[in-house]
């Protein structure tokens, strides 16, 4: 008589295999996702957040959780009571990436964006203040819109206006008679081209359109180049 399996001995194998639907890189800590995030990009001069680490996933502004009391009208009780942000997750269009950019926004800069004209000229924003509000989240997805053809050339622009060596900053060097670190250089250049073409072929898409602010430089992997500044100092 032929021995059939028990539900148990049926069952067990599926069990055993636990099914992971999160990305690689969102399970990782946070401070592992930061440090991925930022390791080709130029450092965020104010810093990460150190007590509120989810705000340097997302555009929270200056936003952090505030405590105070809950006061009984009637018999003047104290109840402690915390106000988180008030957070949502928005699909903004880039003119700059020419795709939807999935983040976390908090309400005040929503309105911010909408005031300014669009995420792109949220985050490019030059004083100090914004640089101040984009928090980690925002200086890495500034990063990679510089990073486009299309900032780029309103940067070149700009230089020429102001009567710039058209080059950047190597050909600067050459004409005042530097030494430019030519390998350094072509490297730089070759590591640009990469990720512009990654761009082109459209990785890193989410299936509704939109792509995630954490795989942003994870599809880019974004190499700082010194010929394209935003700031030229005379």
């Amino acid at each position: 008589m032929a021995h059939r399996p028990t539900l148990s001995a049926l069952t067990t194998p599926i069990l055993h295999h636990t099914l992971h639907t999160t990305p690689p890189l969102l399970a990782r800590p946070a401070a592992s996702q930061l440090a991925h995030q930022h390791a080709n990009i130029p450092p965020y001069p104010y810093g990460p957040s150190l007590w509120y680490k989810q705000s340097n996933f997302g555009l929270y502004g200056t936003s952090k959780p505030q405590s105070g009391n809950n006061v009984s009208p009637r018999t003047e009780t104290k109840t402690r009571r915390k106000w988180w942000p008030n957070i949502h997750s928005h699909r903004l269009w880039s003119d700059a990436l020419d795709r939807f950019v999935r983040v976390k926004v908090q309400a005040r800069v929503m309105r911010t964006i909408d005031k300014v004209g669009g995420l792109d000229e949220y985050l490019l924003g030059e004083k100090a203040g914004r640089i101040k509000e984009l928090g980690m989240g925002g200086w890495a997805l500034r990063w990679r819109l510089m990073r486009t053809e299309k900032v780029r050339e309103s940067y070149r622009a700009q230089r020429r206006a102001m009567g710039l060596p058209e080059g950047g900053y190597e050909e600067g060097v050459r004409r005042e008679g530097g030494v430019v670190d030519e390998v350094a250089a072509e490297k730089r250049e070759r590591a640009i081209d990469s990720v512009i073409e990654k761009e082109s072929k459209g990785e890193g898409e989410r299936e509704d359109g939109g792509v995630m602010l954490g795989e942003e430089v994870e599809a880019g992997q974004v190499i700082e180049s010194v010929q394209e500044r935003p700031r030229v100092s005379l």
